[in-house]
This record gives C-alpha cells, sequence and structure tokens, in this order.
C-alpha cells in the first residue's frame, strides 16, 4: 500500500516512507566518496587538496535549492494539508523555475571570479590551478545541480520518495563509473578534470529526470505548469528556507575557515585529512539530513490539517530514532576509522595517522549531531523559518567559527578536530530550549 501524508505513522511506517530518503542521501554522500577515494589515489595529494578548498564555494552557490527545497516543500505541503492543491502546484512551478534562473546567474558569476576567490581561500601555485580547473568545470552544470536538490524534497512531498532514490541512484551510478573511466585513464595532468566531468554529469542528470517527471501532464500530485509572480510566497519559501541556506552556506563559510587553520597548523596534509573526514562524515550525517528530508512533508501537512496528536508523536518518535542512531554511528566511526583512512590516504603514512587521530575525536559529534539538524528541519516544516534559521546559525556559524579560531590556540590542530564537537553539543542544547518555548505555539 501506498503511505500517504495523511496517514497516522508508526514507527515501522515512519521508516518505510522516510528510508528512501535516508538511502538518497546516503548514496549521494557514498558517490561523493568515491569521487574523493578517486582524485586522491590516482591524481594526487594536491589534486585532492584543491577539491576539498574549493567545494565550499561550489556548495554556497548551489545552496539555494536546498531553501526552495525544503522552504518551498513546507508551504507546498502545508497548502495540501489545507486542501488547496491547485495553488499548490502554482506555488511549486513558481519555485522551481526561480531556483533554476538563480542557479544560471550563479554559474556565469562564479565561472568569471573563480580565481580570486579560490586565491582568497588560500590557494596558490599548482593548487590554484587546479582548484580553477575543477571549479569551473562543475559550475557548467550548477544550474541542474540546483534542481537535484531542490527536487530531492519535492519528491518526497509528491509522495514518490522512492523515484528520488532511483534518481539520485542514476546519478551515482553515472558518476562513478565516468570516474573509473576518466581519472584512471586520462593522463595525469588531466586526471582532476576528468573527475570534475564525472560529477557535473552526474548532476546534470540528477537534474533533468525529475524535471522530466515533474513536466508530466498525467502526474496526480504535483506538476509543472503556469504559475504567476508571488513575491510574498517566495519571501516565505525563502525564511522557510533560510535556515537551509544558513546551515548549508554556514557549513561552507566554516569548511573554508577550517581549511585556513589546517594551512596554518597542518599544511596540505591537514587540509587533506579534514577532507577525508568530510567525505567520511557525509556519509553518516546524511541518515540525519534524508530522515529531516523524508519527515519534513509529512509535518507539513499534519501542521496544515491541525492534527496536534500525530504532530506530538512524530517528534516523539523522531527524537527515539535519531538518539540510537547516533549511538550506532559514533560506535560504527571508532571501531571503522583506521580502515576508513587507509582507503584514501593509505599511501601516505603521516597523513594517514593524522586523519586517524582526528577523526576519532570528530566523531564523538555523531550522537549530537541528528537533534539539532532535525530540529531546525522541524521548525521549518512548521513554517517556523525564524526558529529554524537561528537553530541553524548558531550550530553550524557562530558555534563552530568561534570554537575553531579558540579551541586551537589551546590544543593545537586537536583544537580543530574537537570545535565540531564543541558546537554540536551546544546547538543541541539550544534547540531543546526553542522546542520548549515553541510547544505552546505549535501544540506539539
Amino acid at each position: 500500500m501506498r503511505i500517504q501524508l495523511s496517514d497516522r505513522f508508526t514507527y515501522g511506517k515512519l521508516i518505510k516512507f522516510t528510508l528512501p530518503s535516508i538511502a538518497m542521501m546516503i548514496f549521494t554522500s557514498i558517490y561523493s566518496v568515491i569521487d574523493g577515494f578517486f582524485v586522491s589515489n590516482f591524481a594526487g595529494k594536491i589534486a585532492f587538496s584543491a577539491v576539498n578548498l574549493i567545494m565550499p564555494f561550489l556548495m554556497i552557490v548551489a545552496t539555494v535549492g536546498f531553501m526552495f527545497g525544503t522552504g518551498g516543500t513546507a508551504i507546498v505541503a502545508n497548502t495540501f494539508g489545507a486542501g488547496d492543491k491547485e495553488k499548490a502546484n502554482r506555488y511549486f512551478s513558481l519555485f522551481v523555475y526561480v531556483a533554476f534562473a538563480l542557479g544560471v546567474l550563479f554559474a556565469i558569476l562564479g565561472f568569471v571570479f573563480i580565481r580570486p576567490i579560490a586565491t582568497l581561500l588560500g590557494a596558490k601555485g599548482d593548487l590554484l590551478s587546479h582548484c580553477i580547473v575543477y571549479g569551473r568545470i562543475i559550475l557548467v552544470t550548477l544550474p541542474f545541480f540546483v534542481l537535484q536538490l531542490l527536487f530531492q524534497s519535492f519528491l518526497v512531498a509528491a509522495e514518490k520518495p522512492r523515484l528520488g532514490l532511483l534518481v539520485t541512484g542514476a546519478a551515482g551510478v553515472t558518476n562513478m563509473i565516468l570516474d573509473a573511466a576518466l581519472v584512471i585513464l586520462l593522463p595525469l595532468e588531466y586526471k582532476l578534470a576528468g573527475a570534475a566531468i564525472a560529477t557535473a554529469f552526474s548532476q546534470f542528470i540528477g537534474g533533468v529526470i525529475p524535471l522530466i517527471y515533474f513536466l508530466r501532464k498525467n502526474n496526480s500530485i504535483l506538476r509543472l505548469g503556469k504559475t504567476h509572480f508571488d513575491g510574498k510566497a517566495l519571501l516565505k519559501a525563502c525564511t522557510n528556507g533560510s535556515s537551509e541556506f544558513m546551515s548549508n552556506v554556514s557549513m561552507s563559510i566554516v569548511g573554508m575557515l577550517y581549511n585556513i587553520q589546517l594551512l596554518k597548523f597542518a599544511g596540505e596534509n591537514g587540509v587533506a585529512a579534514y577532507g577525508v573526514m568530510m567525505y567520511v562524515s557525509m556519509i553518516f550525517s546524511a541518515t540525519f539530513i534524508g530522515y529531516s528530508i523524508g519527515v519534513a512533508p509529512i509535518i507539513a501537512y499534519h501542521n496544515g490539517a491541525r492534527n496536534h496528536d500525530e504532530l506530538r508523536s512524530l517528534l516523539k518518535k523522531s527524537f527515539y530514532l535519531l538518539g540510537i542512531s547516533g549511538l550506532v554511528m559514533v560506535t560504527a566511526a571508532q571501531l571503522l576509522a583506521g580502515s576508513l583512512t587507509q582507503i584514501f590516504v593509505g599511501y601516505d603514512k603521516a597523513l594517514a595517522t593524522l586523519t586517524v587521530s582526528g577523526f576519532r575525536i570528530f566523531a564523538l559529534a555523531f550522537p549530537f549531531m541528528g537533534f539539532a539538524i532535525f530540529g531546525s528541519s522541524f521548525f521549518t516544516a512548521l513554517n517556523d523559518g525564524l526558529t529554524s534559521a537561528l537553530i541553524s546559525f548558531l550550530r553550524t556559524l557562530v558555534f563552530q567559527i568561534s570554537a575553531v579560531l579558540i579551541l586551537p590556540i589551546i590544543w593545537g590542530i586537536n583544537g580543530i578536530w574537537v570545535s565540531i564537537v564543541v558546537a554540536e553539543v551546544m546547538a543541541v542544547v539550544f534547540t531543546l530550549i526553542f522546542l520548549i518555548v515553541k510547544q505552546k505555539k505549535y501544540h506539539y
């Protein structure tokens, strides 16, 4: 039987409905990890460092897709819950068209200014030239990557989470096959460009397939069609999605700051070690992100329908699931730290040692990470973009930047790894405060 947003959700039904979104995000992370594996092992340490140095900027310009996806989905699902299907489809079409147009604009600006941006991030010499090559190739398909990020949320709202998983799978397999073909077979000087082409083509696939699906006339839930400019709806979507926008932009800014600090404390080895941690941690955090994406339309629907008992049940069940998942993840991370490190940088003993010690500290953040990610998404689904944005702003910008600037002065490079743990603990504290304060307003 098809699970609908209007259903009452047991633990089993909740897991079943969100599992495709979780798998989708994990698979996205895995093919990103494989991308890093090929670059590190076949293109070399400098190329790998270049990818990790320029990637935060590329994610910043793509984050508009997350913003309109999560923020727009809350509006569309809420409108469905209120019973106005035609209006929901107008909103959906407007958000897709505007996000794609912004993707085109950001791609052009990024392509032109990639050199000064990479220089500002600390790149020079070969590192700078690698950043420019990789960045410009990725920017060519940026508008479709924006669509891919946007449709991840809207496919769930359309009650098609499995299609989202299939799309991500198709993009991921494309990336893996092209990575294996281009990075391994091309001469050394073209391997990094080959990796960028593989990623760019996979992003194109990830954006085009759902675009074609939503253009079909027989689509019964959501369909792209005629719309009109609605500044109020766009502002509301941006406000709702500002937390996800802020979260991703802040994470990218923090990533840039981490790289700058690591260049100072450990040189290119530090940047490469941090890159390995980011790739591996993406797989773990993808579970929390995927769950939040999967459950958000359900929360938005029941909020629109004023089903307060179901909202309360969803919040309680989500906290139990997130807590258990976090404990499993930190245990797995401690046990697998050495093996995972060997996959990426086993060719460099000093780099591998640095990575293992750092990752074991870094992984202590996993039990706390899921609660703040879900808390931000929860308020987005309730159309409370301000509270959601505050959680994301505090978690990914204020706490992490403060920690990464202060703690290395006390503990050196270990202070950089500890900073993420401190930031996540503080984010959970403030998330709980917001949930308590807002309880009477939303009746969950």
